[in-house]
């Protein structure tokens, strides 16, 4: 009875020790020391969607209802000439990003829902452009998703530019689950990569599929609104919104399926089930996910010396909960998590700007700082 007693508990013991722990099962530490103030830098803003710094320190923000906004020594400019946006849903102006070598060329990107094309309703669209004075000029539309919906959800979008000088984005499967991101012939649920002009780069994995878009790196995505390139490693790491339960964080690889909506580890708003899957094969899972929703907006990683303890982790703003998610990492898995800047309100980006210190934009209030006590 003894030996039967201990077998059984042995054998109980080794299957705890060998089951691999899910993704979701790291607690967050609601008790992470406080080492910083976040202080209000600019205030005012309504939806400070995307965030980005000229060469001179000066700020350019974009709200999403359809203003840029310079912002330099406590001075906010409307910026002129800005495009029409589908101010719709989550559609309206959106992401900003400089040209690695703006110095030199002055060449800014933004993403925005837009009317261009046929049918009723819009979507994303990529452009770039000058920035001369206080207007816009040389704007020119690099890539224009289709088709035009009403729909007002899911337009993306985050732009970055890796090591080699390509640009990535993202949009989102417009509210159309069961066609869109599987499909490389339609637009939406993709992470789009470019060269600097808006031409398609030759190794991109579906140029030679008749019917593909061209511009498509990886597909079955469902929302990317946060995007930003490994300090060390030079990889796209990307987060995006599941339904209900199933925020993911990936890894981006050259003609990847992230299995959007066939596998998932969430559910329909409603509480009832659209997949029973969770893994497939030929789709990659990712590399942590949230049960429950945190619905994740905007990422960076920490680099430099201004925040010591926090370098090489990944921060995560979310929507949901108010307050900064920060992913400490061991390579390219999640070891531990914490919460940072806490009730400061719904996060629609955090960025590490150029001097290295973090920046929080909050909907409804402005964009924060975050300095080290």
């Amino acid at each position: 009875m003894l030996k039967t007693s201990l077998l059984i508990f042995f054998s109980l013991l080794f299957i705890s020790c060998s089951s691999p722990k899910k993704k979701n099962d790291i607690a967050i530490n609601t008790q992470t020391k406080k080492s910083y103030k976040t202080n209000k830098v600019v205030d005012n803003l309504d939806n400070p969607w995307g965030m980005t710094w000229l060469p001179d320190g000066a700020m350019l923000i974009t709200e999403k209802s359809g203003t840029l906004i310079h912002f330099k020594n406590g001075v906010k400019t409307k910026v002129k000439n800005v495009p029409e946006v589908y101010n719709r849903g989550q559609g309206g102006l959106l992401d900003i990003e400089l040209h690695p070598d703006y110095a030199t060329n002055g060449w800014i990107y933004i993403t925005h829902a837009s009317k261009n094309g046929s049918g009723d309703g819009g979507n994303t669209q990529l452009i770039r452009c000058k920035l001369d004075g206080d207007a816009l000029t040389n704007i020119a539309v690099l890539y224009k998703a289709t088709p035009n919906t009403t729909k007002g959800q899911h337009f993306g979008s985050r732009i970055v530019f890796d090591k080699e000088g390509y640009l990535y984005f993202s949009i989102g499967e417009r509210g159309n689950r069961d066609v869109n991101p599987q499909d490389i012939k339609r637009d939406g649920g993709k992470i789009y990569r470019l060269n600097d002009d808006g031409t398609i780069p030759k190794d991109n994995p579906f140029v030679n599929e008749e019917g593909a878009k061209k511009g498509i790196y990886t597909y079955g995505n469902r929302n990317p609104q946060g995007m930003d390139i490994h300090p060390t490693t030079g990889k796209i790491w990307i987060h995006e919104h599941g339904p209900k339960g199933g925020d993911e964080v990936n890894i981006i690889k050259k003609g990847a399926n992230y299995g959007w909506p066939i596998i998932s580890y969430g559910i329909n708003y409603s509480g009832t089930k659209f997949t029973d899957k969770t893994k497939e094969q030929g789709m990659e899972q990712p590399i942590y996910y949230w049960v429950p929703s945190i619905a994740p907006c905007g990422m960076t990683f920490v680099t430099g010396d201004v925040y010591p303890e926090w370098k090489g982790n990944l921060l995560v703003g979310s929507l949901k909960f108010n307050y900064i998610e920060m992913l400490t990492l061991d390579g390219e898995k999640v070891t531990s998590r914490d919460k940072i800047a806490e009730d400061i309100g719904r996060v629609r980006n955090v960025k590490q700007g150029p001097d290295g210190y973090i920046y929080i934009a909050v909907e409804g209030d402005g964009i924060f700082k975050v300095i080290p006590n």
